[in-house]
């Protein structure tokens, strides 16, 4: 898996909370910092890092201000934000290799979630029809 700086942050490679706390890490502040720079409670910011939630477009605004960044590159990845680590830093294989395993396992558990919640929802119908 070879990445030049330029896609490290970009949709294919990185989450919105990835971005997030890549931005926050890189201006040096802590999650509790960026809690009360933005007027929202720790859980907040814990939520959109660990991709449970999104801030709503305010909010979006406010964090793309405090942390220098584009919204439109907090969202995808693209116009203002950070660069990835240098290209000369080498990663060694075997992190390399747990990386992008944990992009798979990532990846999968987004398309098992949305699997159970079709799931859900038929679930939900049945039991409407039958009840």
């Amino acid at each position: 898996m070879t990445r030049d700086a330029s896609d490290w942050y970009s949709e294919e490679s990185a989450t919105f909370g990835d971005r997030v706390a890549g931005a926050r890490e890189a201006l040096g502040i802590t999650q509790t910092e960026l809690a009360k720079r933005l007027g929202v409670k720790l859980k907040t910011v814990r939520g959109w890092e660990e991709d449970l939630a999104e801030p709503r477009a305010n909010k979006l605004q406010m964090l793309a201000g405090v942390l220098n960044v584009s919204m439109m590159w907090l969202l995808n990845g693209h116009g203002d934000g950070l660069d990835g680590p240098a290209e000369d830093v080498v990663i060694p294989g075997d992190v390399r290799a747990i990386l992008t395993e944990i992009r798979q396992v990532k990846t999968e558990m987004g398309r098992l979630s949305d699997r159970l919640g079709v799931l859900e929802k038929r679930l939900r119908q049945s039991l409407k029809e039958h009840g």
